[in-house]
C-alpha cells in the first residue's frame, strides 16, 4: 500500500508540474512594460534662482536655501525663473510661498488666456508671448508669429516667472535690471513691470516685421500679371487673428495693475505700468490697422479676378464672333442648292474670300477698338 500511495503520490505531483508548465506563460518581447518617461532634471526646469537685496544680486543659490534667505532676510527677494515646469518641480515652490492651487495649475498647464488675479498677497499675471517668425517670402503656409506664455508670481518678497512654449527668455530683462539697483531696489514689483515691458516692447517688433509682409503681399496683390494670391491673403489675416488673440486680452489686466490700488505696486511703479499701456494701445491700433488692410487686399484680390474673368470671356466671345463670319459664309455654300449663280462665276471664289476676309478684318478693328482684343 505504501508503495502504492507513494508511487501515486509521485504521479500526481509530476501531473501537477507539467500542467504547470503547460501553463505557465511564455515570455514575449511585447509583454515587456514600457520604460518610463523621462524626467526633466532640476537644472532643465531652473533657469536662475537668485536673492536680492537692496537692489543688488547676492548670490546664486539652490531652489531651497533661495526660497529660505527669502523668508529670513527683510528687504529681500528671491527672482525664480522656471521654464516648462511639471507638478512635482513647482509644488515645491507652491508650498514655500503659499501659491494658490488654481494658479499653480494654470502655471503647469499653461495654454491660458492673459489675465490678472490676485490670491491674498500675491499676483498671478498671465502674459502672452508673440516672436516673429523669419521666413523669405509670405507663402500659403508660411507661419509668420508663434505665440508663448509668461506665468509670474508676484509676492511681498518672491518673483516666480514661468515659461512656455516660445516665450523668450528672460536674461536679458535680469541683466537689464541688475545694472539698475535703484529700479530693483523697489522689490518684486519692479521685475513685474521690466517682465511686461519687455513683452509690450516685443510685440512692437513683431508688428513692424509684419508690417513689412502686408506691405510686400499689398504690392503682388496690384502688381501687373500677378496671380491669385488669395490663400497668402487669407493666411496672413489667420496670422494676424493669432496675434489679435495674444494681445487684446491683454489690456484690461495692464489697466487694473495701473489704475487699481495694490499694496505691493508704489506710485512710481504703477506709472511705468502706464507707459506699457500705452504702449499696448499702439500695437492694438496698429493690429487694427492691418486686419482692415488684409481684409481689403482680399476683396480686392477677388475683384481683380472677377475682373480678369471678364476680360477673359471678353477675348474669347470677340474671338468666337470672328470666326463666325467665316463660317457663316461657308455654310450658305455647302447648302448645295442647283440654283447658285455665282458658283460658275469666274470671280465667284475669289469674290467670296475677299468679302469673308474683309469682314473678319472688320470685325477685328472694332473689337480692338472698344477693348475686347
Amino acid at each position: 500500500m505504501s508503495g502504492s500511495s507513494s508511487t501515486s503520490g509521485m504521479s500526481d505531483t509530476t501531473t501537477t508540474g507539467r500542467q504547470w508548465m503547460r501553463r505557465r506563460p511564455r515570455a514575449r518581447w511585447t509583454d515587456a512594460p514600457a520604460p518610463p518617461a523621462p524626467r526633466k532634471c532640476t537644472d532643465d526646469v531652473v533657469v536662475d534662482c537668485a536673492l536680492y537685496e537692496d537692489g543688488v544680486r547676492q548670490a546664486t543659490l539652490p531652489l531651497r536655501e533661495a526660497m529660505k534667505s527669502a523668508r529670513e532676510r527683510p528687504g529681500s527677494f528671491v527672482w525664480i525663473g522656471l521654464y516648462q515646469p511639471d507638478v512635482e518641480h513647482i509644488a515645491e515652490v507652491a508650498d514655500a510661498f503659499g501659491l494658490h492651487p488654481l494658479a499653480v495649475e494654470d502655471a503647469v498647464k499653461a495654454h491660458q488666456r492673459p489675465k490678472l488675479e490676485q490670491y491674498g498677497d500675491t499676483l498671478f499675471l498671465v502674459l502672452k508671448t508673440i516672436v516673429f517668425v523669419e521666413h523669405e517670402k509670405l507663402t500659403a503656409t508660411t507661419d509668420v508669429v508663434d505665440t508663448g506664455e509668461i506665468l509670474l508670481f508676484v509676492g511681498p518678497d518672491f518673483v516666480v516667472a514661468v515659461r512656455h512654449g516660445s516665450a523668450p527668455g528672460l536674461g536679458r530683462v535680469r541683466k537689464a535690471l541688475e545694472g539698475r539697483p535703484d529700479v530693483l531696489a523697489q522689490g518684486p514689483a519692479a521685475v513685474m513691470h521690466a517682465i511686461a515691458d519687455q513683452v509690450v516692447d516685443d510685440y512692437l517688433d513683431v508688428a513692424d516685421a509684419v508690417e513689412l509682409d502686408v506691405e510686400q503681399l499689398e504690392a503682388d496683390v496690384f502688381s501687373p500679371g500677378h496671380g491669385d494670391d488669395a490663400e497668402r491673403v487669407y493666411q496672413l489675416k489667420r496670422e494676424l487673428i493669432e496675434f489679435k488673440r495674444a494681445v487684446q486680452p491683454m489690456a484690461r489686466p495692464l489697466q487694473r495693475l495701473a489704475e487699481e490700488p495694490q499694496p505691493s505696486i508704489s506710485p512710481e511703479i504703477a506709472r511705468y505700468l502706464r507707459d506699457v499701456a500705452d504702449h499696448l494701445t499702439q500695437v492694438r491700433e496698429r493690429l487694427s490697422g492691418y486686419s482692415e488692410l488684409v481684409d481689403g487686399l482680399l476683396a480686392a484680390n477677388l475683384s481683380q479676378l472677377a475682373v480678369q474673368q471678364n476680360v477673359d470671356m471678353r477675348r474669347i466671345s470677340a474671338g468666337a464672333a470672328i470666326l463666325a463670319i467665316p463660317t457663316m459664309i461657308a455654310g450658305f455654300y455647302g447648302m448645295n442648292f442647283e440654283h447658285m449663280p455665282e458658283l460658275r462665276w469666274m470671280f465667284g471664289y475669289p469674290l467670296m474670300l475677299g468679302v469673308t476676309a474683309a469682314l473678319s478684318f472688320t470685325a477685328y478693328r472694332v473689337f480692338r477698338r472698344v477693348g475686347w482684343l
